[in-house]
């Protein structure tokens, strides 16, 4: 419907009437589900970074608690005990299907839904009659510029998601927000409750190579999950969880429980003699960060762009970080859509000045490349194949798609050359 008025209605039009025509079918949506969110305990995750992960995490940590939980997110759609994977390539669908969904969760027993929020969604008000009870606020970094407009559009967008807590009709509205993040002023000033949370929590805190060991709140845990920004993520949600009075005696046996989550540094493991991780970053303080986790290793990096036609002033970003920290370096296609994917590439180029590098557009053969020199040369290093993560799809031209999945492509090819 939005794509026939836009051919009928003059641009300027048409732009000044979205906003009252997104917000429109959002409370179209929520009368036809009989607003669901009214009965259920809502708590909504942001950030330009670690959502899934964070997501995953307070969901397991609610799980613990014993409550019955509805997740929703980039990675999947969970209600109960019936998981189904996100197909969709976007985060958070259309305002009929949020609705839809919290009223499953509903009927089928569920008391806490967590659901992903982002900026793209909050902007056609897909957030818009959803009544939280939470917001945990993670960072912010530039992303979806040229979509937005500008980084402050950007930040405004995620910032009408701490309004709506404000305005939510629950009576306890509780924001979290990460207090390493300049940000998290403007955040802080809305909810009827407010709670920080930040990574010196955790101290003193270990980085192991399968995971970390930290102490929080006095009582000593570890986890499986890899690096800095897990131990940001773990903060987020152990604040959850105690505003929400969950003992941290549960909270430490959920965490061990919690050996991975896909397509968020996931491991690979087929016999091979070195590590394959699979992992979502698609920024450049992502990819540092991911980088920076393996830091006595030697690296071959798969990476590309993610999105074509978009962001592209990160191009020549993304490539600078893997200069600094891989040892050898494979650009790939990713999400080209509409732009010519070799152009995406070299628009990276410049980025990389010192390190050896190959230019390889089939992302199959760009990781099969990869796989066999880690085995010829380099036994006990690692292959970082990012950008993906979890995708089921790489978006082509004129809305074409070809079904993908990362870890699935490296375990066949693994299967093939250490049989």
């Amino acid at each position: 419907m939005l794509t026939m008025l836009k051919k009928i209605i003059p641009k300027k039009l048409f732009v000044a009437l979205q906003p009252t025509y997104h917000h429109a079918v959002a409370i179209l949506a929520a009368c036809i589900y009989r607003f669901p969110s009214r009965h259920i305990h809502v708590v909504a995750i942001t950030g330009t970074k670690g959502k899934t992960s964070t997501g995953e995490i307070v969901n397991a940590l609610l799980g613990a608690a014993g409550k019955k939980t509805a997740l929703a997110g980039t990675l999947r759609f969970k209600i109960g005990d019936s998981s189904e994977p996100n197909l969709y390539k976007m985060t958070m669908p259309g305002r009929f299907f949020v609705q839809k969904f919290l009223r499953k969760a509903v009927n089928a027993g569920c008391t806490h839904v967590v659901l992903e929020m982002t900026s793209e969604a909050a902007r056609v008000y897909r957030h818009a009659c959803v009544n939280f009870d939470c917001l945990l606020f993670l960072n912010l970094s530039p992303e979806h510029i040229e979509s937005h407009g500008s980084y402050e559009l950007y930040r405004d967008a995620k910032l009408m998601l701490a309004q709506a807590l404000s305005n939510s009709s629950k009576k306890r509205r509780v924001i979290i927000a990460n207090a390493d993040d300049r940000e998290s002023p403007r955040f802080l000033e809305h909810g009827s409750e407010q709670h920080t949370f930040s990574t010196r929590d955790m101290e003193p805190y270990t980085l192991r190579t399968d995971g970390a060991d930290f102490t929080y709140g006095k009582v000593a845990m570890k986890t499986h999950l890899k690096g800095i920004f897990n131990l940001s993520n773990i903060a987020a949600a152990l604040t959850y969880a105690e505003t929400q009075n969950i003992p941290l005696e549960q909270c430490c046996a959920a965490l061990e429980t919690l050996t991975m989550i896909r397509g968020r540094v996931e491991y690979i493991r087929e016999g091979q003699s070195f590590d394959v991780i699979v992992d979502y970053a698609h920024t450049a303080d992502s990819l540092e960060k991911l980088y920076q986790a393996f830091p006595e290793q030697k690296k071959i990096c798969v990476l590309g762009n993610t999105g074509g036609g978009r962001d592209t002033w990160k191009r020549p970003g993304m490539a600078k970080v893997a200069n600094t920290y891989c040892d050898h370096i494979i650009l790939t296609n990713e999400d080209p859509y509409d732009e010519d994917p070799q152009k995406i590439l070299n628009d990276m180029l410049p980025g990389i000045t010192t390190k050896p590098y190959e230019i390889i557009l089939d992302r199959r053969e760009a990781i099969t490349t990869a796989l066999i020199k880690a085995l010829k040369e380099m036994p006990g290093g690692v292959v970082l194949i990012t950008g993906k993560g979890t995708d089921p799809f790489i978006m082509t031209a004129h809305g074409g798609k070809v079904s993908w999945d990362d870890a699935a492509v490296v375990r066949e090819v693994l299967h093939t050359l250490i049989r």
